[in-house]
């Protein structure tokens, strides 16, 4: 697939043109598949010349010529060893000894030995990526094998001509020896030679844009290569089926070939295999926009590719490092590998590979806004590729020159390139181009005011993106790829948008929410998904098995990690553990992938679009008459509000997504601390507000928001002031209002939080709350009513043990206590004891049958996994939190690290993996921690941590917080809370109002850091 660069912002002709450059990450991935013909594919210098060396060697010398052929046997075999080592010096020597037995072989008449000496240097000079001296070689064997009569020679001897051949992109005159070989191999039973060259016509047809027939070419060679015993073949073979779905977009099914080809090239020790298959996997890590983990493989990758003299490869992955510089921003970075990889390019005779990377180097230029340079070298690249016949790079340098022309103001002239590449990618399956360019055609359209023409693009843009997002079963890489693809999403949107200004009463703003609905929060929807159809119960057995191995050994990694960081370490120990991590954390989502695949519920849930609501089917199924959905879309040129009742829509334009965000985070950075006061909020206010101040009154606001609007508490936005506090909604257990509302103003402030007028609740998306519906349709509620787990033990010195640790478990109860504080991000994980205090207010308004108590050691890993929690209603957790934003897996909650007798617990950590595998079907969960609500956040798909984990463990709503709290006021919001719920009947929705209005009225904690940290996600009713 193609990186895709957004213009640079340093352009002065056309600074909002977003048109996509598409770069060659790819020309590795493909050149690296083409080098593994080329070894997989001739014969093995060890196999013929070896033995003939060996045997001549066992026979006494009798006589002058048996001493000469003994000779040129001998300096064979060490030529053969010397190969065998596949470093470049090694090769280098192996072709002087080989040249030693050459003129040996001839003097004694031994045309065969003569044949297969050539043979074996045409092959090594192949490896270096010296074709045409390869071929001048492979050309002087070639009638020797022939003249006696060698058929299975002349088979492999042809077969290296035709791979020669097709590195230097004859690609047809390739099919012809290739053609010629494949006979004689079949003739000879020559079935590894006839794998060998199955898979290199498949390479051929591969490089020719034919997928199809290539992956009919593979299939035939992989079951020979099997048969055979082949283990570098058929490892060689993996790659390249993997280099195909690759190529189609299928990514997923990729990532399953090249990982059996891995374990196989590292068993044979086929180090040039090795490092393709490597670079393979980074390409594919680099197009779902999991750029960091790209570079980890290709620099796994380069050393081994320099280590064995492989000058192609080297070339190809030294592009594939520019272009994740490039997609990163680092354009000066990018052009240093580009101009390392360039040369050896050249010099290797690729002229298919030159291309890639020229037209690389013209994707920098044409970011930074030099078009003309880049011109240049998009015009090097296209007449190389057009050469070569390879038809993917010549639609994706067309598309490039298309789009410096649209930049240069040259729209038709673009139109024309834009028109010329876009069969060529149809033509050779590349489905990403096809919707970059598009999308180009869509951008040129609205910008000449053809609206209706650009949406007809877009829509087909739209359709091609779904569909390669379900093509990735992987839940993480899924979330990478659709956050590479939200630019379009959010163009898309805006451009309906215009159509619905120019044509009001065609329903296109109905069609920009659904598009909205479509960007947001679709991992959440299909996970919820899974959860109702229990995709586990059903799935492979042994991948669960799996699955739970990795979770263990995940932890046991993790606390090793913070084990090293409390006692002397350097920094090459840190950094294999983290390595471990990172690969524990690769392993178990590649095994949770192959257990979605594998479960026969898993197609239905992965269709494109499934799930997402359109305006009628969000009115029908999530809104009431008090409900209004404001969902917001922030785009870099403006942003979008859309306010959604039970039988209408209205839509708004606010500005553009930098200014909004910057006013957010001024905001947020406020309600965080002691002294933030409400008015610093009222810009913010005015603009996600005040458009729709007169729809506001008595309503229940569900918000959909977006980017730095996920981490603002709309309840504390103010908003000007009215009278007496509004009483909750009719609904689910709230028919009356608190008495402590009533006759309370906010002193002599000209405003009032919003959550006085409204109650509110967040959702990532409308949708959301269609798929927790269906969920929990039906579903009693739990019989008892509430489980309490809170004030954990965290050090061994608690007052509250039986007993102190022995003298042996001192040094496990220091470490116990530093993982978690090296995991929460915090110098002293102390006791909150008031906590304790919550829970105790919290239980005594609750009969002791209708109660869980877990306090000190009994708020423990064990109790909150047990299936006895699943008889609860209500399930609330007072402890530590620990938010990951780099890697969410790790998220949790710290629970008691040792048991009453003051010994270490196993696991004192609640992960979300944990999480994700617990069944508790409770009305509501209540994470009375800090920064619950926080986590990753995933473009496209929100914040990613603790919500979604209880949400697919069956929670109807989520309390959680937005910011670091205080204990002490905590502990008062939550004693309120439960008061609202259990005394008043009030649902948590509006009771969580009610509390946070009562701390609000009251001087000491009327400031927002006390009380609108606490949001409620999830259903309302």
């Amino acid at each position: 697939m193609a990186q895709f660069l957004k213009r640079s912002s340093m352009q002065k002709k056309s600074p909002k043109t977003l048109h996509r450059l598409v770069l060659l990450s790819d020309i590795v991935h493909r050149s690296l598949a083409l080098f593994i013909g080329v070894l997989l594919l001739s014969e093995s210098v060890a196999a013929i010349p070896a033995g003939i060396g060996v045997r001549i060697s066992q026979q006494p010398a009798a006589t002058e010529e048996d001493a000469t052929r003994a000779a040129a046997g001998r300096a064979y075999k060490e030529g053969d060893q010397l190969y065998q080592q596949g470093t470049a010096e090694s090769l280098r020597q192996a072709i002087a000894k080989l040249n030693e037995a050459l003129p040996l072989y001839q003097a004694v008449g031994d045309k065969k030995g003569e044949a297969v000496t050539l043979l074996g240097i045409g092959k090594i000079y192949d490896a270096l990526g010296e074709k045409q001296k390869a071929l001048e070689f492979y050309n002087q064997s070639l009638p020797l094998r022939r003249a006696t009569g060698d058929k299975v020679g002349e088979g492999v001897t042809l077969n290296n001509i035709g791979r020669v051949y097709s590195d230097l992109g004859e690609k047809q005159k390739a099919l012809e020896f290739y053609n010629q070989s494949l006979p004689l191999r079949r003739a000879t039973g020559d079935k590894v030679g006839e794998g060998a060259t199955l898979n290199n016509i498949g390479l051929v047809y591969d490089d020719l844009g034919e997928k199809q027939k290539a992956l009919e070419f593979y299939n035939q060679s992989l079951p020979l290569r099997r048969a055979t015993g082949d283990k570098v073949g058929e490892a060689r073979t993996l790659n390249n089926i993997g280099r195909v779905y690759s190529d189609l977009g299928e990514k997923q099914k990729a990532l399953e070939f090249y990982n059996q080809s891995l374990p196989l090239r590292r068993a044979t020790g086929d180090k040039v295999g090795e490092g393709v298959t490597l670079n393979n996997i980074g390409r594919v890590y680099s197009d779902l926009g999991e750029k960091q983990k790209a570079l980890e493989f290709y620099n796994q990758s380069l050393p081994l590719r320099r280590a064995t003299g492989d000058k192609v490869g080297e070339g190809v992955t030294l592009n594939n490092i520019g272009g994740v510089y490039d997609a990163l921003g680092e354009k000066q970075k990018a052009l240093e590998f580009y101009n390392q990889s360039l040369p050896l390019r050249r010099a290797t005779g690729d002229k298919a590979v030159e291309a890639r990377t020229l037209n690389n180097i013209g994707g920098v230029y044409d970011a930074l806004g030099e078009k003309q340079k880049a011109l240049e070298f998009y015009n090097q690249s296209l007449p190389l590729s057009r050469a070569t016949g390879d038809k993917a790079v010549e639609a994706r340098t067309l598309n490039n020159i298309g789009g410096v022309y649209d930049a240069l103001g040259e729209k038709q002239k673009a139109l024309e390139f834009y028109n010329q590449s876009l069969p060529l990618s149809r033509a050779t399956g590349d489905k990403a181009v096809e919707g970059v360019t598009l999308y180009n055609v869509a951008y040129l359209e609205r910008n000449r005011g053809n609206l209706n023409e650009a949406f007809i693009q877009m829509e087909a843009a739209i359709e091609i993106f779904e569909k390669l997002r379900t093509n990735v079963a992987s839940q993480q890489l899924r979330a990478s790829y659709f956050a590479t693809v939200q630019n379009y999403y959010k163009f898309y949107i805006d451009l309906l948008m215009q159509l619905h200004k120019q044509q009001p009463s065609k329903g296109f703003d109905a069609l920009a929410l659904n598009a909205s609905e479509r960007a947001k929060a679709r991992n959440l929807l299909e996970l919820l998904t899974e959860a109702n159809v229990n995709i586990r119960s059903r799935g492979d057995s042994e991948l669960i098995k799996q699955e739970r191995t990795f979770q263990q050994q995940l932890n046991a990694a993790e606390q090793s990690r913070v084990k090293l960081l409390e006692g002397s370490y350097n920094n090459k120990q840190l950094a294999e553990i983290k390595k471990q991590i990172e690969s524990l954390l690769t392993e178990l989502d590649r095994v949770q992938a192959q257990v979605r695949v594998k479960n026969p519920a898993y197609a239905a849930i992965s269709q494109p679009g499934a799930f997402t609501l359109n305006l009628q089917q969000i009115q029908q199924q999530v809104l009431d008459d008090n409900t209004l959905l404001l969902e917001y879309s922030l785009g870099e040129e403006r942003s979008y509000l859309w306010a959604v009742t039970k039988t209408g829509i209205t839509s708004y334009e606010l500005p553009k997504r930098a200014d909004i965000e910057a006013t957010a985070k001024e905001f947020y950075n406020q309600l965080k601390s002691e002294t933030g006061s409400l008015e610093s909020g009222m810009k913010l206010s005015q603009i996600l507000l005040s458009p729709i101040a007169n729809q506001l009154s008595n309503k229940r606001l569900l918000i959909v928001s977006d980017g730095a609007l996920q981490s603002i508490p709309f309840a504390a936005l103010p908003i000007k002031k009215t009278s007496p506090p509004t009483p909750p909604l009719q609904g689910e257990g709230s028919n009356h209002a608190p008495p402590s509302l009533q006759g309370k103003g906010a002193g002599g402030l000209g405003f009032t939080p919003l959550l006085v007028q409204n109650e509110i609740v967040s959702l990532p998306s409308a949708s959301t709350l269609g798929v927790l519906r269906s969920q929990l349709k039906g579903r009693a509620p739990a019989a008892k009513t509430v489980a309490v787990l809170a004030d954990p033990i965290f050090t061994s010195d608690d007052k509250r043990l039986t007993s102190q640790p022995q003298q042996s478990n001192t040094t496990i109860a220091r470490d116990a206590k530093r993982s978690a504080e090296e995991a929460c991000r915090t110098s002293d994980l102390e006791r909150l004891e008031y906590s304790s205090k919550e829970a105790e207010q919290i239980l005594k308004l609750v009969p002791a049958s209708q109660h869980l108590q877990a306090l000190g050691s009994k708020a423990s890993h064990a109790t909150a996994t047990s299936p006895d929690l699943a008889q609860y209603r209500m399930v609330h957790f007072a402890t530590h939190g620990c938010v990951n934003e780099e890697q969410p897996q790790l998220s949790g909650l710290v629970l008691s690290l040792f048991d009453d007798k003051g010994n270490p617990t196993n696991n004192g950590f609640l992960r979300l993996h944990d999480i994700y595998n617990l069944n508790l079907p409770a009305e509501l969960v209540v994470l009375s921690a800090c920064e619950t609500g926080l986590g990753k956040d995933v473009k496209g798909e929100g914040l990613i941590g603790l919500t979604r984990g209880f949400m697919y463990a069956g929670a109807k709503r989520v309390a959680v917080s937005l910011w670091r709290v205080n204990d002490v006021a905590t502990s008062k919001l939550m004693e309120k809370y439960y008061q609202q719920m259990l005394d008043k009947g009030l649902n948590p929705v509006a009771a969580l109002r009610a509390a946070q209005i009562e701390m609000w009225q009251t001087e000491q904690w009327k400031a927002p850091y006390y009380w609108a940290a606490f949001v409620v996600q999830g259903e309302w009713r």
